[in-house]
């Protein structure tokens, strides 16, 4: 029996075992992703005995790997938009006044912050990574980006009375 031989009966248990426990759709992904990684990475490992084991892993990893992204994404448990309730158009006075209340004191808040945690505020909000920051900051560490993103945020909740209400 040829590698490839191997690799096509192969590709059958992996998406079946990747179907019984994610969608259709990324199952076939995340086989495809494994047999792509035991092609280029793993050709040397020839013997049925250790590669379906050493592919089993692989798939394992990968579906731990899509769940923390799609968990980070907030795609695990999203409600469909259809059933979410249209937004009321004609909010009730009291709703707007304590809107505009914590809109003023928050631009008064930030207003007080030093240059460095206004820009980083700005650029979260423009959508940049800490990555991109860490650039348009020109620090060497990612890490004092995110000290600095911290000691902001505590900063900005202090000015604004130590709660977001």
């Amino acid at each position: 029996m040829t590698r490839d031989d191997i690799l096509t009966s192969l590709r059958e248990r992996i998406l079946a075992f990747a179907t019984s426990r994610v969608t259709r759709d990324l199952a076939e992904d995340l086989t495809q992703e494994v047999l792509v990684l035991l092609h280029e990475k793993y050709a040397h490992v020839t013997e049925l005995t250790e590669l379906v084991p050493l592919a089993f892993q692989v798939l394992r990893f990968k579906m731990l790997d899509a769940h923390r992204k799609s968990l980070r994404r907030g795609e695990y448990n999203q409600d469909s938009v259809d059933d979410l309730p249209l937004a009321n158009p004609g909010d009730n006075p009291a709703t707007l006044l304590d809107q505009k209340q914590r809109v003023d004191r928050l631009v008064a808040a930030v207003a007080q912050l030093g240059d460095r945690c206004r820009d980083l505020f700005r650029w979260k909000l423009e959508g940049h990574s800490f990555p991109e920051i860490q650039r348009l900051m020109n620090q060497p560490s990612i890490n004092t980006i995110y000290t600095w993103d911290l000691r902001c945020r505590k900063q900005l909740l202090s000015l604004m009375g130590g709660s977001w209400d």
